[in-house]
């Protein structure tokens, strides 16, 4: 599934160079407008791979752990999807492991797209090392302009066809839950407060980038989850809160 673009259930656990900004501690999906880089320098990101085709990003929450979006899990059997972890390309590199489990929040809607959130259990863990590592959870929201930065390999801007093979970055800046919803921005009501946004004009995450890592302060503060189109102005990209939802995600984890 693919960061859910919009133009102007519960779920049980299924058997089957410079640091970018936003990695920088803060004191107080593909990317549009981003820059190659490599998976050194995003070490937890992961590519959520469908029938041998990078579908979604992901976060290393453990070894054998790794956090999405609900949406990306929808609609599909487990048996076809795999993970690569360790790569700076989606389609080879690094480690390729199946799938054990997983489990979306029993709270998502894919309408509203509240708590667009899910986990997924390993069938054997990763060997961690430079370029594979988990990310901690955001414990709270970052404060409206923090800096921070997503990760993918989703497309270059809105409606295009075809994805890059080297993982791609953009700085961007947190926009609150309340600054999203407000008149300042295009969305109003639609941010739930689940929501956590981010915004630089030119710059976002688009298709192929959902369920891929929003860092801020070194910590995952958000799960790419959907927006109208990609970069466009006075429309941040729209992420699931972490710090809203980490209580789930340990519970889950626990669970799945």
């Amino acid at each position: 599934m693919l960061k859910t673009v919009i133009l102007l259930a519960c779920v049980a656990c299924t058997l089957g160079a410079a640091a970018p900004e936003g990695m920088l501690p803060q004191l107080d999906g593909r990317i549009v407008g981003g820059v190659a880089t490599t998976i050194s320098d995003f070490p937890w990101q992961i590519s959520l791979q469908r029938s041998g085709s990078h579908s979604c990003g992901g976060s290393l929450y453990s070894s054998n752990i790794i956090v999405t979006a609900a949406h990306c899990m929808q609609y599909v059997s487990i048996s076809v999807l795999k993970v690569r972890a360790g790569s700076t390309t989606w389609n080879a590199g690094g480690t390729l492991v199946s799938l054990a489990a997983y489990k979306i929040h029993e709270g998502y809607n894919s309408w509203t797209m509240v708590n667009d959130i899910a986990v997924i259990r390993l069938s054997s863990s990763l060997t961690f090392g430079s370029t594979m590592k988990s990310i901690g959870l955001a414990t709270k929201a970052p404060a409206n302009g923090a800096a921070a930065v997503v990760s993918g390999w989703g497309t270059l801007q809105s409606g295009a066809a075809t994805l890059p093979t080297t993982l791609q970055y953009v700085n961007l800046n947190i926009v609150s839950q309340a600054a999203c919803a407000s008149s300042t921005y295009g969305y109003g009501s639609q941010v739930k407060p689940s929501m956590i946004c981010a915004y630089s004009a030119g710059k976002d995450s688009c298709q192929g980038d959902s369920g891929g890592p929003l860092v801020s302060g070194g910590v995952l503060v958000g799960v790419v989850s959907w927006g109208y189109g990609c970069a466009f102005a006075n429309y941040p990209g729209v992420y699931a809160d972490v710090a809203q939802l980490r209580s789930w995600v340990v519970e889950a984890v626990a669970s799945c």
